[in-house]
């Protein structure tokens, strides 16, 4: 799968959640409430999710799935919430050794089974090859349900 990085080589793309960001928790209060048009129950193929210190980590594996919302910015909202979610996420720009997890589009499953690009946050390279080797992962893929 191909990551795209620029909002303008990829369009104004929603965001897959699948921790603290979904609605109902904690970082869905702080940075999305008020600035969506809609969030939706949508998966994630070629994904598992591994427990992180008050937060999960999504690392790239074929053949699983993880669970999360998809969530599109209201209108003037994109650019803000994007620059709040990438700092959120510590994610300083694509091969930033510095990054705890990378932005990327990859394409999201909604609940009718359409799919649709979005930016996601995948654990960066380094966190998840160590996730991989000794992290706990979360079965059933849903943070929610862990």
């Amino acid at each position: 799968m191909a990551s795209v990085d620029r909002p303008g080589q990829g369009g104004v793309l929603p965001f897959f959640v699948y921790g603290t960001l979904r609605p109902g928790e904690v970082n869905h209060r702080l940075f999305l409430r008020g600035r969506t048009t809609a969030e939706e129950p949508a998966r994630l193929p070629g994904a598992v999710l591994y427990e992180g210190p008050g937060y999960p980590y999504a690392v790239e594996r074929a053949g699983s799935e993880i669970a999360g919302s998809l969530i599109t910015p209201a209108p003037g909202a994109y650019a803000e919430l994007l620059a709040s979610l990438d700092l959120l996420e510590e994610y300083a720009g694509p091969g930033s050794p510095g990054n705890v997890y990378d932005r990327v589009a990859r394409e999201a499953v909604r609940g009718d089974g359409g799919r649709v690009r979005a930016w996601v946050y995948l654990a960066a390279a380094p966190l998840a090859v160590r996730l991989a080797r000794s992290g706990r992962e979360i079965p059933g893929g849903d943070w929610l349900r862990r």
